[in-house]
């Protein structure tokens, strides 16, 4: 062998067939979908047959390191040895498949709708939305700029690793934030004319959400599938965080109350969603659901705001963990000005991110110059929950200790 890479080649006129399947199925799709002729990437690419331009993209995401990590961060519950409650290594795939199921009904891209969603949440802290918050908080502090999990999913792929991902999934990813329910999604197109111009306007959208902290909630997708995606993680996060909250016992007696519109289940509230979707926007250049329709998901959501996610910051182990943060983020900014190589921030992040890459020594140099407490951020928002327990108790042994609810713990047992 001499070393050098071998990639097997399809037969010539397999190749061409194949190529005209795609073309075909591209020419078959909606009007208004995103098709892959359309892909932008910073760096231009050749085209396989093999891997069309946003499968490509999926792969990526699928491949790289960060995708491994969803298995232990958490969706919405924290400390519990349960198998049944959802980890976000879940609620991709689950998104991933409701926005397919809208997508295929729509004509979309399904690959792109894959993708946006299969990438969504990498950049996601260890214990949810609440590590999101203290992870911001901390950063607000240091720096007067806000961490945002959606911003940093395309950090991640686009800055940190640089896989050249288009800027389609790139966009979708940055604004799949629905934390307002809409009765009506409408793509938002950049109005560059140019791939530079387009991934600069990308480019502004990402700076504007580290300095104004309203900025994250105004994005809008720039295309369909993109507002498929959005849409579809409310879908798939709505009924499950209930269903968790009733096998935990907590804040919720009732999971679901019986509403008139959307149903009394899980299954109720994606089918009817879904069907109300589809038959609004089939065939539109947008996505809509029917006023009533829309009205009951903001206030299923907002159920779900009272009776879930807000008691969890107040109770613990929330405040513990706040100051758990605290703590790492400090002692782990003070190892990366010093230089200490030693350190974990080195050793299991600088040293790690970037092994494997035919280009990491240049990565490596280059990610150094960047601004310590981001570096910092990279790496906290990294972690899964464990993890974070693990390096704690390294960092500061002998200090407080949180513990896991055991599957046969008293209030398990209830």
């Amino acid at each position: 062998m001499d070393g050098k890479k071998k990639y097997l080649e399809l037969d010539p006129a397999v190749r061409q067939a194949v190529y005209d399947d795609l073309k075909r199925k591209q020419d078959e799709l909606c009007p208004y979908a995103t098709r892959d002729q359309y892909c932008l990437r910073r760096a231009k690419e050749n085209f396989r047959v093999q891997r069309p331009n946003f499968a490509k993209d999926c792969e990526r995401i699928l491949y790289c390191r960060y995708f491994n990590r969803y298995a232990d961060k958490t969706q919405v519950f924290s400390l519990y040895k349960n198998d049944d409650i959802t980890r976000r290594i879940l609620h991709v795939q689950l998104v991933s498949r409701i926005a397919r199921n809208i997508g295929r009904m729509l004509n979309l891209n399904l690959d792109l709708i894959e993708a946006i969603s299969l990438g969504h949440d990498l950049g996601h802290t260890p214990f949810g939305h609440a590590g999101e918050r203290f992870l911001s908080a901390i950063y607000k502090e240091n720096t007067g700029r806000y961490f945002n999990h959606n911003v940093h999913s395309a950090r991640i792929l686009d800055k940190v690793l640089s896989l050249n991902l288009s800027l389609q999934v790139l966009n979708g990813i940055l604004c799949h934030n629905g934390e307002k329910v809409s009765g009506e999604y409408r793509p938002n197109p950049y109005t560059s004319k140019d791939a530079e111009g387009m991934f600069l306007e990308f480019d502004r959208q990402m700076e504007e959400c580290y300095t104004d902290e309203a900025a994250t909630g105004s994005l809008v997708p720039a295309t369909l599938e993109g507002c498929v995606v959005r849409l579809s993680d409310v879908i798939a996060y709505l009924g499950k965080d209930r269903q968790d909250a009733q096998i935990l016992k907590i804040g919720v007696h009732e999971p679901f109350s019986e509403n008139n519109v959307l149903g009394s289940t899980n299954s109720d509230f994606i089918n009817n969603i879904i069907t109300n979707v589809v038959s609004n926007s089939y065939g539109k250049p947008y996505i809509k659901l029917d006023e009533e329709y829309a009205d009951a998901l903001a206030y299923e959501k907002q159920v779900n705001f009272k009776r879930i996610y807000e008691l969890q910051d107040k109770n613990e182990p929330y405040p513990t963990i706040r100051k758990m943060f605290e703590q790492v983020y400090e002692k782990l900014l003070e190892d990366f000005v010093d230089n200490n190589e030693r350190s974990p921030i080195y050793r299991h992040h600088i040293n790690h991110v970037f092994s494997g890459f035919s280009r990491a020594a240049a990565l490596k140099e280059q990610y150094l110059k960047e601004e310590p407490n981001q570096v910092v951020v990279d790496y906290i928002a990294s972690m899964t929950d464990d993890y974070f327990m693990d390096l704690y108790e390294y960092l500061f042994p002998g200090q407080q200790h949180l513990s896991y609810q055991s599957y046969f713990s008293s209030r398990n047992e209830k």
